[in-house]
């Protein structure tokens, strides 16, 4: 059984228009996006968030929103606490379920990062994470 923690404490991505934007190197993935003022007011004129991966291995983006996921399409339906959040997957991560191809990186991270956006969904398999916000 899959163990969700979740990550994103105190900010998450816009809500209704992310514009997730990916940018890779060698080993490190980053993923652009807006951030929701609306519930953490400390972004209010912050243009973007930035979350980073460092060491990983692979990522995709998989078509699951949130209609699907709430309809039961998403492998984790039911399971993770609830849409539109950031985990960290541990346990039976159910890889094998969705048929999405990885874009494998040259890093070794195995720690599985799953993020609920409005259109799609970023899984990432990397050592670590972090967020900043950006002008």
């Amino acid at each position: 059984m899959p163990i969700f923690t979740r990550l994103n404490e105190e900010w998450n991505a816009e809500p209704n228009a992310p514009h997730l934007s990916l940018k890779h190197d060698d080993e490190t993935l980053f993923a652009f996006m807006k951030p929701n003022p609306w519930l953490y007011p400390k972004y209010e004129g912050i243009s973007k968030i930035i979350v980073k991966f460092g060491g990983c291995a692979m990522y995709r983006v998989t078509p699951v929103n949130d209609h699907g996921w709430y309809l039961g399409q998403c492998r984790f339906s039911q399971i993770a606490p609830s849409w539109g959040e950031f985990y960290e997957v541990s346990g039976d991560t159910r890889d094998d379920v969705d048929t999405t191809p990885w874009i494998k990186l040259n890093g070794n991270g195995e720690r599985h990062f799953h993020f609920y956006l409005r259109d799609e969904t970023l899984e990432v398999k990397a050592q670590d994470w972090s967020m900043r916000p950006e002008n």
